[in-house]
């Protein structure tokens, strides 16, 4: 198993080929997919609903990229260039380059999310508001190159990173229960609609931690505790810890999208509650894979920091 950073940067670059390469399971029609005129799925027609009326978040999702722009020099988009940058002409009369800058480096490849998977505060204006603890503990996983990143040993990734990974992941939903599979690490996430209240009694803390939801008209919402005191919210470890409570608002918006707000609150890591968007796509005719991260690992005990 290739270490984190392997596996994204394999990922960035087959994130760029045809879906065809993606068809690993056998492609089989996705049942009830609204048609337009032309006989083509009509990913903006009205979301389903189930028999008791509510929309129905059944499916297979993706996350929703941004379009990469198309390269100039024959490279496959989300690839690193086939040739370097042009040297700028301040550059090439003898000045030196920008601090931090490497004398022909190539500009790194797009993030899968923008900049929300490997910071979650990358869309929020101010930045997250995090706590000293939380500056000194994310200073700390960054400068150590993210090397104690769950996902780098094969270990169950965060909720928010989960949400946000290019690994897609699929919602199985009933009247009591809404399970989520995630390909990433081979998760799975249990949230109860039978009315329990989260737990009170100080429970086990779990990597997922306890999850309860109701419906507010046609957004499900969702109420997450009992983390454990680990959690990384994003690559560079922006922390969630055993105080932490998360809240998801899922809503389809129409037949192929969905929005997921997300809301953390957290006294020890941060001064206040903050909140983010991510925005999913279905993903037809195709269903998850086995992933297995420990078979033939041997990445684990070469990650270093600096």
């Amino acid at each position: 198993m290739k270490s984190l950073v392997g596996r994204l940067t394999l990922l960035v670059v087959l994130g760029g080929l045809p879906g065809a390469l993606f068809a690993q399971w056998p492609n089989y029609p996705t049942p009830g997919v609204p048609k337009g005129a032309d006989g083509k799925p009509d990913l903006n027609g009205p979301a389903p609903r189930t028999a008791d009326g509510h929309p129905d978040l059944s499916g297979l999702w993706d996350l929703a990229r941004p379009p990469r722009p198309a390269p100039r020099d024959g490279s496959i988009p989300g690839q690193l260039p086939l040739s370097p940058p042009p040297t700028p002409p301040a550059a090439a009369a003898g000045t030196a380059p920008a601090a931090g800058a490497a004398p022909g480096a190539r500009p790194a490849p797009p993030a899968f999310g923008g900049g929300q998977f490997f910071n979650i505060g990358s869309t929020l204006k101010d930045g997250l508001p995090m706590t000293p603890w939380a500056k000194e503990i994310r200073a700390q996983r960054k400068g150590e190159n993210n090397k104690d990143n769950p996902d780098a040993h094969c270990l169950p990734l965060g909720l928010m990173q989960l949400h946000l990974h290019p690994q897609p992941r699929k919602i199985i939903q009933l009247p009591k229960l809404i399970v989520i599979l995630y390909e990433a690490q081979g998760g799975v996430r249990q949230i109860f609609m039978d009315g329990r209240p989260l737990p009170k009694d100080d429970p086990q803390p779990w990597w997922y931690g306890y999850s309860i939801g109701h419906w507010d008209g046609d957004t499900l919402v969702v109420e997450t505790t009992g983390f454990r005191d680990d959690v990384w919210l994003d690559v560079e470890g922006s922390p969630l810890t055993n105080t932490g409570k998360m809240t998801e608002r899922f809503r389809r918006v129409n037949y192929g999208s969905m929005e997921i707000e997300v809301t953390v609150e957290d006294p020890k890591a941060y001064t206040k509650p903050w909140t983010v968007m991510i925005r999913h796509k279905v993903m037809l005719d195709t269903d998850l894979i086995e992933f297995i991260c420990n078979e033939n690992e041997k990445s684990d005990a070469h990650l270093v920091g600096k």
